[in-house]
């Protein structure tokens, strides 16, 4: 065993529950554990579930509460605290658990201050420190900002290691042993003799054993799980089609329903004609809700016939009806007015660029959709002592409160079973498809209604990725990039998307310069500034968030800027940088790529780096010319997250990452005609193709110290990588997505 970690700031308590035939284990962070969730309506007999650890007579349940939405959430946890829990993952169960203030996500704090992720000084950690206050009072029970294995990585760990030592204390004192004489290994305590007892058989007496909280985490160079290449827990169910997600939910005595909402996003129904509707067959009920009307059936497919068939006067968009006024309004938004935030603000740009810039361009990126494969669903029971839903979603606390608000019941009283998702992307921070099945419950009390989107529902009624514009000035002098001026104006991601839980979100909001501002180089006179854009359509989350679309501005205002300095991408890249960490994965990436090697007619690469979450990431792109367009033929990307829990997961999420962000980058784009979304299905909503897909090597690094996410930080560098590719192979630069506007790609 290593030696215990010091926390100076971050103090950990750790809390334990015995209750009848079993004892539950839980870590709280900070001084005040909240209480075990749930206590209140334990049946006779049974264990308590408290987060993360439940062991009864008979099983071994690990609390994995952060949402699977196919990223391996919950294998990442499981392994976590079965690493120091001495079990095997096929010993265990796995269960999400229920929607708890415990459960709050002690890693979004980092994301919430105007500290670059670099900066370690007192100021910036005491920041950190202290908006984890709002973060648990809130109850931020949130799945998102690659902050699954950062906020799990400690807390989990001791989780195992406190039940670990305490089924050894239950040992010792049922058999008369020593506590440092027994060991544990494969879900037993093993006594001097040999003797094995399994950790359920001890669950009784732990019940009545004190929690031992003076815990050892052992040293990584013992570690079973952790580091190794694992295979996921659900990768046989996925593999062979027995993973049940939410639109897979079966209730006895279950209805079926369909919506149709205002093609104008967030507009009012002003009113309908169901007589067609009423007489379809299998229709049970029509309910009018905000926004739309909703349709109740005796299957899915009759609800969505119906719903069709329903003639509505819908009321008008409340944001421009078309492209042209989106565009118009970012536009117009740079202006003093709307300067929303200035956190980089290096030397004198204004001095440097008093004569004509060298390079000064304009870059625009589109709404985007998050697309996931299973559309939106959620089954829901009402009655009016007791509601349960049952969905895939990152924030079942929200999804509990706004129920609640809905039925009009105490929160206590909304049972949420969150469910695997197939996909999200983001898309599953929203909770409007549960809003809607609740409408839609109560109208039937008793008999639980499946609401599932259809596709066109789906897609037409997102909350999509923002739409930005960004305008970049810059000079050179001697071979070397001397100033640059950034200005990015979107809308407000996080008031948008906050607004719709009624959360405040005053100050700045960080998002719509994040992947920019906080970028580790050192130019002598830099500038980058937030302009907030008007509301246009409602906007969320979409995988990176605001650095999907500020990579690309800030790396290719970058490189065009390298260009006109007559100096190598990647060498002036390496000069300007002033953080190891990212040094470290620039060169790896060159040396993975035999950057500088000779290339034939036609080829080209081009180099795209951005610092998101905390990570750094590098990528190289190479294209080839065809007689029918573009090639892309191979792509390497390098990444430092400080500790990588799963080589394996690692791996699929950056080579999932960049091809999320190449595909977007090459074909996507969510436009509005008449104030209604014009993609509608994957037809015309394009992503990368199998045949498109290219190459991908993939390096982790583990220099970094801090414990990071990789979820997101592959997508930003993808999109630059490839525009400059371009540039390098056809002198053509690209400055707004999608690219396929202006170039045509191959598989």
């Amino acid at each position: 065993m290593g030696r215990a970690k010091t926390i100076a700031r971050r103090t950990f308590l750790v809390g334990s529950v015995a209750v009848a035939g079993g004892v539950a284990f839980g870590v709280w962070r900070m001084r005040t554990p909240y209480d075990n969730p749930l206590m209140a309506d334990l049946p006779e007999g049974a264990a308590a579930l408290t987060p993360y650890v439940r062991i009864t007579g008979d099983a071994i349940t690990l609390i994995t509460p952060r949402a699977d939405v196919g990223q391996g959430a919950v294998s990442v946890q499981a392994m976590l605290i079965a690493e120091e829990l001495d079990v095997d993952p096929a010993q265990v169960a796995t269960e999400f658990g229920p929607p708890d203030r415990a459960y709050w996500n002690t890693a979004l704090s980092d994301e919430a201050v105007p500290f670059r992720s670099t900066d370690k000084g007192w100021l910036a950690e005491t920041a950190r420190d202290v908006m984890d206050a709002p973060m648990k009072l809130l109850g931020m029970q949130i799945t998102g900002g690659s902050t699954t294995v950062p906020d799990g990585y400690e807390k989990l760990r001791r989780a195992g290691a406190v039940a670990r030592e305490t089924l050894k204390a239950a040992a010792a004192r049922l058999h008369g042993q020593s506590v440092d004489r027994l060991g544990t290994k494969g879900g037993a305590v093993i006594l001097p003799d040999g003797t094995r007892l399994r950790y359920e058989s001890l669950a009784a007496e732990a019940a009545r054993t004190e929690p031992v909280t003076d815990v050892v985490l052992r040293d990584p160079s013992t570690w079973r799980l952790v580091g190794h290449k694992m295979q996921r827990v659900d990768i046989v169910a996925k593999s062979t089609g027995r993973q049940a997600y939410g639109i897979d939910e079966e209730q006895p005595g279950m209805l079926h329903a369909a919506i149709r909402l205002n093609p104008a996003q967030g507009a009012a129904l002003r009113g309908l004609d169901a007589s067609e509707a009423k007489a379809m067959r299998g229709v049970k009920k029509i309910v009018e809700m905000p926004g739309g009307v909703g349709v109740i059936a005796d299957n899915t497919w009759r609800a969505m016939q119906a719903a069709q068939a329903i003639k509505c006067d819908w009321a008008p968009a409340p944001y421009p009806t078309g492209m042209e006024g989106h565009w118009q309004a970012l536009a117009e938004g740079f202006t003093p007015e709307r300067q929303d935030s200035r956190l980089r603000d290096d030397g004198d740009v204004e001095a440097a660029l008093d004569r004509a810039a060298d390079i000064d361009v304009e870059y625009r990126a589109p709404y985007l959709a998050h697309a996931p494969l299973e559309p939106l669903n959620a089954t829901v029971r009402y009655t009016p002592e007791r509601t349960d839903i049952w969905t895939g979603t990152q924030v079942p606390r929200f999804v509990q409160g706004n129920a609640a608000a809905i039925t009009g019941q105490d929160a206590d009283d909304v049972h949420v079973h969150v469910r695997v998702a197939g996909g999200s992307f983001g898309h599953r921070l929203e909770d409007a498809v549960v809003r809607h099945a609740t409408h839609l419950a109560m109208a039937v009390p008793g008999r639980p209604v499946k609401l599932t989107y259809s596709r066109e529902e789906d897609m037409g009624h997102e909350f999509p990725r923002q739409i930005a514009m960004a305008r970049g000035r810059g000079r050179v002098s001697g071979g070397r990039v001397m100033a640059y001026d950034l200005g990015i104006a979107m809308p407000s991601i996080i008031a948008s998307q906050m607004g719709r839980q009624a959360i405040p979100t005053p100050g700045p909001d960080l998002q719509i310069v994040a992947g920019a501002w906080d970028q580790p180089f050192a130019i002598p006179d830099y500038r980058v500034t937030g302009y907030r854009a008007p509301a246009l359509a409602p906007v969320s989350s979409w995988r990176s968030v605001g650095a999907s679309t500020n990579g690309f501005f800030h790396d290719c205002l970058l490189d065009e800027l390298i260009h006109a300095a007559g100096a190598d991408p990647l060498e002036e890249r390496l000069r300007l940088c002033r953080h190891a960490p990212s040094r470290a994965v620039l060169e790896a990436v060159g040396e993975m790529s035999g950057w500088g090697g000779a290339l034939n007619a036609g080829q080209g690469r081009g180099i795209g780096f951005c610092l998101s979450f905390g990570v750094p990431c590098a990528q190289v792109v190479e294209v080839r010319e065809t007689g029918d367009g573009l090639r892309i033929a191979r792509v390497w990307v390098a990444a430092d997250v400080g500790r990588i829990v799963d080589p394996v997961n690692f791996e699929a999420q950056m080579q999932g990452g960049v091809a999320w962000g190449l595909g977007h980058a090459m074909h996507g784009a969510l436009t509005y005609a008449d104030g209604a979304v014009e993609q509608q299905n994957f037809d015309t909503f394009r992503s990368m193709r199998l045949r498109e897909c290219p190459e991908i090597a993939v390096r982790g690094l583990e220099t970094a110290g801090k414990i990071r996410g990789i979820g997101e930080p592959p997508v930003p560098p993808a999109a630059p990588a490839l525009a400059n590719a371009i540039f390098a192979a056809t002198g053509q630069r690209l400055r707004e997505m999608p690219f396929d506007r202006e170039v045509a790609f191959v598989g």
